[in-house]
């Protein structure tokens, strides 16, 4: 099968579409024939180096969208041909989602939204499980004012969208261009870049990883939550600082699937393109006016 991986790090050039094995589930996992991929930072900082892995082959994506091809050992409510969406979780990994095929846990996967195609539902499952998770870090009460730093960005964006149906009120701090768009996801305020919040907020989803500024943004004893592990300010004023950390977990993809379905998670995908052009994609990944995800298709 095709996959895209990288044998040292770099810039996109690094990114080459090789042929490799196809690889074979073990128990309690299946193999999914990829439909679509996402392309998301993450990649770009194992291409580059971020998280080790010197001298080794490095495969991308974590997302995937597509069908069940075969089920391995102990596998039980899935069929082959079920279309699914899934979390590869893992920073250094020989193959990632970008390729042909992909073999995950069974319990990694939930059924594929029935009302968007492949290439949206890969938007879905990093991105999504990101946001939600942090949205959950908050623990404030319905009303509390939040902050979603970097708002138009992928991650920010489902943020916006799942704090404003937790009942907070939201402010996104996204570019100025990009008023219209976040306050159509559900954000009650808007902040440009660069900007202050007319008052303290209760609390931050921090995106857009902006660290101590965004925590000074924050009142005494509100909350902060960073996406990076180890990137987040030190605690101050009594703010609580917390940090997501994404995990595969089938179970709470599929409750962000229903929010699809029902139309009330939007997603949205930038551009797309294929399997073989992952070089490009990764080129395309450096340009900060990109709004949604890139997704790769196979």
């Amino acid at each position: 099968m095709a996959a895209a991986v990288a044998e040292g790090f770099g810039g996109p050039e690094r990114v080459e579409v090789v042929q490799v094995p196809i690889p074979q589930p073990g128990a309690g996992q299946v193999r999914v024939r990829v439909r679509a991929a996402g392309l998301n930072p993450v990649d770009g900082a194992v291409r580059v180096g971020v998280f080790g892995g010197e001298g080794q082959r490095l495969g991308f994506g974590w997302d995937v969208a597509g069908e069940i091809e075969e089920l391995g050992a102990e596998v039980s409510g899935w069929a082959v041909a079920d279309r699914v969406v899934g979390l590869h979780y893992g920073t250094v990994k020989p193959l990632g989602t970008h390729a042909e095929y992909v073999v995950l846990d069974a319990s990694a996967l939930a059924p594929a939204p029935a009302s968007v195609d492949d290439v949206t539902a890969a938007a879905l499952p990093l991105s999504g499980l990101t946001a939600a998770r942090a949205v959950d870090l908050l623990e404030l009460a319905p009303g509390a004012s939040v902050l979603v730093t970097g708002a138009a960005g992928a991650v920010g964006g489902l943020a916006v969208q799942l704090a404003a149906r937790a009942g907070y009120v939201v402010t996104a701090l996204a570019g100025a261009d990009d008023e219209e768009l976040v306050r159509s996801l559900g954000a009650a305020r808007f902040v440009p870049r660069g900007g202050t919040p007319a008052a303290a907020v209760d609390g931050v989803v921090d995106t857009a990883v902006i660290g101590g500024p965004a925590l000074a943004f924050v009142r005494d004893g509100g909350a902060y939550v960073g996406l990076i592990p180890g990137a987040a300010p030190a605690a101050e004023r009594g703010v609580r600082v917390v940090e997501q950390e994404v995990a595969a977990d089938g179970a709470h993809l599929g409750r962000l699937v229903t929010l699809v379905d029902a139309g009330e998670l939007a997603l949205r995908v930038a551009r797309t393109f294929p399997l073989a052009e992952a070089p490009k994609a990764h080129a395309q990944l450096a340009d900060p006016g990109t709004r949604g995800r890139i997704v790769l298709t196979a």
